[in-house]
């Protein structure tokens, strides 16, 4: 008997996928998303409205905002990196080591980023180490990948698995309504002078402290003797890297494709029209981040009516509807930022909605495909890839072409993530029910 097959025995049901409460790890997955995706959102709403005025006076609005979402898609780049540089971390030494040496790399990162000085205080400097920063927040992403969304997904009931499949996105919308909450707070009840001088630096305070609150949420259930015996036998243990693209390379690729149009959208409603109201209207910043957070709640319940809608109708057509929703989406819905306040608000519903229904069902659509082998590594290599191609360069080139060809241009940007999730979609082939 092998050690894999033991583990299984000693804990009942593990072999019949049934070992662990898919609720105590749901309660695991959603407190790691929600820390995670705070961060991001911390540091996304500072990308537009403060490091272009603190780190780029020396250019115009536009360029301060476009050099910031240039720095924004670094940590995107270094994520892949992350990945297999932690994926040796975790065969070597553990799923231990591995997420304690990444969440301290990424609350170190982050916290680093609220003692940045101006450029008028130390010059070009301030530049490169926030670069730096940025770069170790994305190495440290790759690395926070403990594999509980896919245990989650191989633990739920057959009859529900669309409805676990979304546990794991919701902490996108509660983390962006944490970050623009505070971020709303600083900035609507401090001076300008005061809120660039020191008040948009605690959201980044708080960032860290939820990080290390989440490490010991999540160390919790990875560490424990169950559940890492649950991960041994269900065969959830990291791979090389170049093994992995050998044998897994082509749904990797359709994998990272598949969740374009979500991806797109999703930048599209949450840092995008902030920076578009932020350089291009009246529009108080501090107004549309309540705006947002509104959109976010609605994203909250979008997302859990994709879990019921994908145990209905299965999640790959959810998902193909979805795209097709997305590109009519795109071709009036961008115009509504110049419309005012309702059409703002309009733009955001409409757009949290869509991304709910289509971001709810996106993390691994094609993980089904993956060998059982490969299933962790190739899971995280996705993620990875989908986050980069779709959504690292998403702010600066949707803000780029907006600035130069008008807002109708931004739609055909996003248009064009909702033709690559229809094509990757065919190609993935007939919908597997992921074991």
């Amino acid at each position: 008997m092998t050690q894999a097959a033991a583990t299984a025995d000693a804990i009942p049901g593990a072999s019949h996928g049934h070992g662990a409460n898919p609720g105590e790890i749901a309660i695991g997955v959603i407190v790691g998303r929600t820390s995670e995706f705070f961060d991001f959102f911390v540091y996304a709403i500072a990308s537009v409205i403060v490091f272009p005025r603190l780190v780029f006076p020396f250019a115009d609005d536009l360029h301060q905002t476009l050099y910031s979402f240039a720095l924004f898609a670094l940590a995107f780049i270094a994520r892949p990196v992350g990945s297999v540089i932690f994926m040796a971390i975790d065969r070597r030494h553990g799923k231990n080591a591995k997420l304690i040496t990444a969440l301290f790399l990424l609350g170190t990162s982050t916290v680093a980023i609220a003692f940045l000085p101006s450029y008028h205080t130390i010059g070009a400097a301030a530049i490169w180490l926030l670069a730096l920063a940025r770069i170790g927040q994305g190495l440290a992403w790759g690395g926070s990948w403990d594999g509980m969304a896919s245990l989650l997904a191989m633990n739920a009931p057959e009859s529900q698995r669309g409805w676990y499949a979304m546990i794991p996105q919701l902490g996108a919308p509660l983390g962006l309504i944490v970050a623009s909450t505070l971020f709303a707070f600083f900035a609507g009840y401090l001076s300008a002078a005061d809120f660039f001088d020191w008040g948009w630096r605690y959201p980044f305070f708080v960032a860290f402290a939820i990080n290390v609150v989440a490490l010991f949420a999540r160390l919790r259930m990875v560490a424990t003797p169950e559940y890492a015996g649950l991960f041994e036998s269900r065969e959830l243990q990291p791979a090389r890297v170049s093994n992995t693209i050998r044998h897994e390379g082509r749904n990797i690729v359709i994998g990272a494709f598949a969740p374009l149009a979500s991806f797109a959208l999703f930048h599209m409603v949450t840092v995008f029209p902030l920076s578009w109201v932020f350089l291009f209207t009246r529009e108080s910043p501090t107004r549309f981040l309540v705006i947002e957070t509104i959109g976010a709640m609605v994203g909250v319940i979008a997302i859990i009516a994709s879990g019921l809608l994908a145990d209905r109708i299965g999640r790959k057509p959810l998902l193909m509807g979805s795209a097709i929703a997305i590109a009519v989406f795109s071709g009036f819905a961008p115009q509504l930022l110049d419309a005012g306040t309702i059409g703002e608000s309009i733009y955001m519903v409409l757009g949290f909605i869509l991304l709910g229904l289509s971001f709810g069902q996106s993390s691994g659509a094609i993980a089904s495909n993956f060998a059982r082998a490969y299933r962790y590594t190739a899971s995280a290599l996705t993620s990875d890839l989908a986050w980069l191609f779709g959504a690292g360069f998403a702010p600066l080139a949707a803000l780029l072409l907006a600035a130069n060809f008008g807002l109708m241009s931004a739609g055909a940007y996003l248009l064009s993530g909702a033709i690559w999730t229809v094509l990757a979609l065919w190609l993935s082939g007939p919908e597997k029910i992921q074991r």
